[in-house]
Protein backbone atom coordinates (compact mmCIF):
# COMPACT_ATOMS: atom_id res chain seq x y z
CA UNK A 1 0.00 0.00 0.00
CA UNK A 2 1.26 3.32 -0.34
CA UNK A 3 1.58 5.57 2.58
CA UNK A 4 3.39 9.05 3.49
CA UNK A 5 2.92 10.84 6.90
CA UNK A 6 1.55 14.10 6.16
CA UNK A 7 -1.16 15.43 8.93
CA UNK A 8 -3.17 18.53 7.03
CA UNK A 9 -4.52 19.11 3.88
CA UNK A 10 -5.05 23.03 2.89
CA UNK A 11 -8.36 23.42 1.21
CA UNK A 12 -9.64 26.42 -1.18
CA UNK A 13 -13.15 25.30 -2.52
CA UNK A 14 -14.76 27.69 -4.87
CA UNK A 15 -16.95 28.71 -7.44
CA UNK A 16 -17.23 32.27 -6.98
CA UNK A 17 -14.97 33.11 -3.96
CA UNK A 18 -11.88 31.91 -2.24
CA UNK A 19 -12.45 29.99 1.13
CA UNK A 20 -9.31 28.37 3.17
CA UNK A 21 -10.11 25.53 5.57
CA UNK A 22 -7.46 23.10 7.32
CA UNK A 23 -8.63 20.06 8.46
CA UNK A 24 -6.74 16.36 10.06
CA UNK A 25 -6.50 13.84 7.64
CA UNK A 26 -5.11 10.09 8.86
CA UNK A 27 -1.00 10.38 8.92
CA UNK A 28 -0.78 7.67 6.48
CA UNK A 29 -2.80 9.33 3.72
CA UNK A 30 -0.88 10.40 0.32
CA UNK A 31 -1.42 13.87 0.05
CA UNK A 32 -2.83 15.02 -3.47
CA UNK A 33 -3.53 18.66 -4.26
CA UNK A 34 -6.16 19.70 -7.52
CA UNK A 35 -5.67 22.82 -9.25
CA UNK A 36 -8.26 23.92 -11.50
CA UNK A 37 -11.90 25.10 -12.11
CA UNK A 38 -15.22 23.57 -12.60
CA UNK A 39 -14.06 21.00 -14.58
CA UNK A 40 -12.45 19.30 -11.55
CA UNK A 41 -15.40 20.69 -8.86
CA UNK A 42 -18.07 19.46 -10.46
CA UNK A 43 -20.02 16.75 -8.46
CA UNK A 44 -16.96 16.68 -6.43
CA UNK A 45 -14.41 14.86 -9.08
CA UNK A 46 -11.69 15.14 -5.87
CA UNK A 47 -13.80 13.12 -3.84
CA UNK A 48 -14.36 10.65 -6.32
CA UNK A 49 -10.80 9.93 -6.98
CA UNK A 50 -10.30 9.62 -3.13
CA UNK A 51 -12.98 6.99 -3.19
CA UNK A 52 -12.26 5.15 -5.74
CA UNK A 53 -8.62 4.61 -4.25
CA UNK A 54 -9.85 4.20 -0.72
CA UNK A 55 -11.63 0.91 -2.87
CA UNK A 56 -8.19 0.24 -3.86
CA UNK A 57 -6.68 0.15 -0.49
CA UNK A 58 -5.01 3.08 -0.93
CA UNK A 59 -5.50 6.78 1.28
CA UNK A 60 -5.77 9.92 -0.66
CA UNK A 61 -6.49 13.26 1.03
CA UNK A 62 -7.76 15.71 -1.10
CA UNK A 63 -6.84 18.97 -1.48
CA UNK A 64 -8.70 21.82 -3.68
CA UNK A 65 -6.99 25.19 -5.30
CA UNK A 66 -10.51 25.68 -7.59
CA UNK A 67 -12.66 28.92 -8.69
CA UNK A 68 -14.86 28.47 -11.46
CA UNK A 69 -13.23 29.79 -15.06
CA UNK A 70 -10.22 30.35 -13.99
CA UNK A 71 -7.02 29.64 -15.87
CA UNK A 72 -3.53 28.39 -14.79
CA UNK A 73 -2.04 32.29 -15.34
CA UNK A 74 -5.43 32.97 -13.05
CA UNK A 75 -4.28 31.02 -10.09
CA UNK A 76 -0.56 32.45 -9.95
CA UNK A 77 -2.41 35.92 -9.85
CA UNK A 78 -3.82 35.13 -6.38
CA UNK A 79 -1.31 34.72 -3.54
CA UNK A 80 -2.37 31.51 -2.21
CA UNK A 81 -1.71 28.93 -4.52
CA UNK A 82 1.79 29.96 -4.59
CA UNK A 83 2.06 29.84 -0.46
CA UNK A 84 0.53 26.53 -0.62
CA UNK A 85 2.97 25.11 -3.17
CA UNK A 86 5.76 26.69 -1.11
CA UNK A 87 4.25 24.86 2.43
CA UNK A 88 4.55 21.59 0.52
CA UNK A 89 3.60 18.27 1.82
CA UNK A 90 2.28 16.86 -1.27
CA UNK A 91 2.41 13.41 -3.14
CA UNK A 92 0.63 13.86 -5.73
CA UNK A 93 -0.54 17.75 -7.65
CA UNK A 94 -3.30 17.47 -10.38
CA UNK A 95 -3.35 20.84 -12.89
CA UNK A 96 -6.37 21.82 -14.83
CA UNK A 97 -6.37 24.61 -16.88
CA UNK A 98 -9.54 26.69 -18.05
CA UNK A 99 -11.77 24.14 -20.97
CA UNK A 100 -10.83 26.43 -23.58
CA UNK A 101 -7.28 28.00 -23.13
CA UNK A 102 -5.38 25.12 -24.42
CA UNK A 103 -7.58 24.53 -27.64
CA UNK A 104 -6.11 27.99 -28.72
CA UNK A 105 -3.86 27.94 -31.72
CA UNK A 106 -0.13 26.94 -31.03
CA UNK A 107 1.19 30.64 -30.73
CA UNK A 108 -1.66 31.55 -27.75
CA UNK A 109 -1.17 28.15 -25.93
CA UNK A 110 2.70 28.92 -26.09
CA UNK A 111 1.96 32.40 -24.57
CA UNK A 112 -0.68 31.80 -21.98
CA UNK A 113 -0.30 28.29 -21.06
CA UNK A 114 2.97 26.27 -21.34
CA UNK A 115 4.61 29.06 -19.17
CA UNK A 116 1.86 28.73 -16.48
CA UNK A 117 1.82 24.89 -16.51
CA UNK A 118 5.80 24.95 -16.38
CA UNK A 119 5.79 27.61 -12.94
CA UNK A 120 2.60 25.22 -11.14
CA UNK A 121 4.66 22.41 -12.06
CA UNK A 122 7.93 23.87 -10.65
CA UNK A 123 6.59 25.49 -7.44
CA UNK A 124 4.66 22.26 -6.87
CA UNK A 125 8.46 20.46 -7.01
CA UNK A 126 10.40 22.97 -5.43
CA UNK A 127 8.14 22.58 -1.86
CA UNK A 128 7.26 19.20 -2.23
CA UNK A 129 10.40 17.26 -3.80
CA UNK A 130 9.61 13.93 -5.08
CA UNK A 131 6.10 14.88 -5.76
CA UNK A 132 4.30 13.53 -9.08
CA UNK A 133 2.02 16.44 -11.24
CA UNK A 134 -0.73 15.22 -13.25
CA UNK A 135 -1.94 17.08 -15.95
CA UNK A 136 -5.39 16.87 -16.56
CA UNK A 137 -6.63 16.53 -20.07
CA UNK A 138 -9.81 17.90 -20.20
CA UNK A 139 -12.33 16.79 -23.68
CA UNK A 140 -13.31 19.47 -26.57
CA UNK A 141 -17.01 20.98 -25.99
CA UNK A 142 -19.76 19.33 -27.34
CA UNK A 143 -20.30 21.84 -30.12
CA UNK A 144 -16.70 23.18 -29.67
CA UNK A 145 -16.40 26.32 -28.67
CA UNK A 146 -19.03 28.73 -28.87
CA UNK A 147 -18.59 31.12 -26.20
CA UNK A 148 -15.13 31.90 -26.42
CA UNK A 149 -15.17 32.26 -30.33
CA UNK A 150 -12.13 33.07 -31.87
CA UNK A 151 -10.67 33.05 -35.16
CA UNK A 152 -8.70 29.89 -35.08
CA UNK A 153 -11.07 27.20 -36.38
CA UNK A 154 -9.59 24.48 -35.35
CA UNK A 155 -11.46 24.29 -32.28
CA UNK A 156 -14.81 25.16 -33.81
CA UNK A 157 -16.01 21.59 -33.39
CA UNK A 158 -15.70 18.87 -30.43
CA UNK A 159 -13.11 16.73 -32.33
CA UNK A 160 -11.38 19.43 -33.35
CA UNK A 161 -11.23 20.92 -30.27
CA UNK A 162 -10.23 17.55 -28.84
CA UNK A 163 -7.19 17.49 -30.76
CA UNK A 164 -6.09 20.84 -29.30
CA UNK A 165 -6.75 19.86 -25.76
CA UNK A 166 -5.11 16.52 -26.47
CA UNK A 167 -1.70 17.79 -27.87
CA UNK A 168 -1.20 20.87 -25.19
CA UNK A 169 -2.21 18.48 -22.59
CA UNK A 170 0.56 16.09 -23.66
CA UNK A 171 3.11 18.54 -24.08
CA UNK A 172 2.04 20.29 -20.58
CA UNK A 173 3.47 16.58 -19.25
CA UNK A 174 6.31 15.90 -21.54
CA UNK A 175 7.94 18.90 -20.96
CA UNK A 176 7.49 19.35 -17.15
CA UNK A 177 8.47 15.50 -16.54
CA UNK A 178 5.10 14.72 -15.20
CA UNK A 179 1.94 12.85 -16.41
CA UNK A 180 -1.04 13.32 -18.30
CA UNK A 181 -4.34 11.49 -17.14
CA UNK A 182 -6.24 11.43 -20.86
CA UNK A 183 -9.14 11.92 -19.63
CA UNK A 184 -10.63 13.65 -23.01
CA UNK A 185 -9.26 10.63 -24.68
CA UNK A 186 -11.40 8.65 -23.02
CA UNK A 187 -13.95 10.68 -23.57
CA UNK A 188 -13.54 10.54 -26.97
CA UNK A 189 -13.98 6.64 -26.81
CA UNK A 190 -17.14 6.89 -24.87
CA UNK A 191 -18.82 9.37 -26.85
CA UNK A 192 -17.94 6.79 -29.89
CA UNK A 193 -19.19 3.76 -28.54
CA UNK A 194 -21.72 4.77 -26.40
CA UNK A 195 -23.52 7.33 -26.86
CA UNK A 196 -25.97 6.41 -24.70
CA UNK A 197 -24.10 7.42 -21.76
CA UNK A 198 -24.50 11.07 -21.51
CA UNK A 199 -21.04 12.79 -20.48
CA UNK A 200 -22.05 16.14 -20.66
CA UNK A 201 -24.44 18.67 -18.94
CA UNK A 202 -27.53 18.95 -20.32
CA UNK A 203 -27.38 22.51 -19.00
CA UNK A 204 -23.99 23.90 -21.29
CA UNK A 205 -22.93 21.25 -23.20
CA UNK A 206 -19.85 21.40 -21.86
CA UNK A 207 -19.42 20.77 -18.07
CA UNK A 208 -19.55 16.94 -17.18
CA UNK A 209 -22.39 15.02 -15.80
CA UNK A 210 -22.03 12.76 -12.94
CA UNK A 211 -20.97 10.32 -15.02
CA UNK A 212 -18.53 12.45 -17.45
CA UNK A 213 -16.90 13.53 -13.73
CA UNK A 214 -16.76 9.67 -12.51
CA UNK A 215 -15.13 8.84 -16.00
CA UNK A 216 -12.76 11.30 -15.57
CA UNK A 217 -11.74 10.33 -11.63
CA UNK A 218 -11.33 6.66 -12.99
CA UNK A 219 -8.96 7.98 -15.41
CA UNK A 220 -7.00 9.90 -12.91
CA UNK A 221 -6.75 7.19 -10.16
CA UNK A 222 -5.96 4.32 -13.64
CA UNK A 223 -3.10 6.91 -13.85
CA UNK A 224 -2.17 7.20 -10.67
CA UNK A 225 -1.78 3.67 -10.39
CA UNK A 226 -0.19 3.25 -14.00
CA UNK A 227 -3.17 0.53 -14.97
CA UNK A 228 -6.31 -0.71 -14.96
CA UNK A 229 -8.75 -1.02 -11.33
CA UNK A 230 -12.23 -2.55 -10.67
CA UNK A 231 -13.99 -0.68 -7.68
CA UNK A 232 -17.30 -1.31 -6.28
CA UNK A 233 -17.70 2.55 -5.33
CA UNK A 234 -20.26 3.87 -8.33
CA UNK A 235 -20.85 7.21 -7.45
CA UNK A 236 -24.71 6.31 -7.54
CA UNK A 237 -24.11 5.57 -11.07
CA UNK A 238 -25.94 2.22 -12.19
CA UNK A 239 -23.32 -0.95 -12.01
CA UNK A 240 -22.95 -1.42 -15.44
CA UNK A 241 -22.15 2.13 -16.43
CA UNK A 242 -19.78 2.62 -13.61
CA UNK A 243 -17.99 -0.55 -14.19
CA UNK A 244 -18.05 0.19 -17.90
CA UNK A 245 -16.67 3.99 -17.30
CA UNK A 246 -13.79 2.30 -15.26
CA UNK A 247 -12.78 -0.46 -18.05
CA UNK A 248 -12.90 2.57 -20.68
CA UNK A 249 -10.98 4.58 -17.99
CA UNK A 250 -8.28 1.92 -17.71
CA UNK A 251 -7.56 0.87 -20.98
CA UNK A 252 -6.88 4.61 -22.08
CA UNK A 253 -4.36 4.43 -19.59
CA UNK A 254 -2.79 1.07 -20.36
CA UNK A 255 -2.58 1.47 -24.18
CA UNK A 256 -1.33 5.05 -23.70
CA UNK A 257 1.50 4.67 -21.24
CA UNK A 258 4.61 6.18 -22.56
CA UNK A 259 2.31 8.41 -24.62
CA UNK A 260 1.48 9.69 -20.82
CA UNK A 261 4.37 9.75 -19.46
CA UNK A 262 4.33 6.56 -17.49
CA UNK A 263 7.32 4.25 -17.94
CA UNK A 264 7.35 0.61 -17.07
Amino acid sequence: MLAIAFAFSAAIDSDASTKRRMRAEPSDSLQILFIGNSYTFYNDLPRMVSKLAASQGIRLAPSRCLKGGETLKGHLNHEFLPKVLADGGFDYVVIQDASYTPSYSTREVLENVYPYAHQIDSLAKAGSPGVKTIYYMTWGHKDGILHHKTEYPLNHTYHGMQERLKTSYLEMAYENGGFCAPAGIAWERVVKERPDIELYSLKDRHHPSKEGSYLAACTILSTILGKPFESSYYAGLPETTALYLQKIAGETVRDNLSLIGIKR
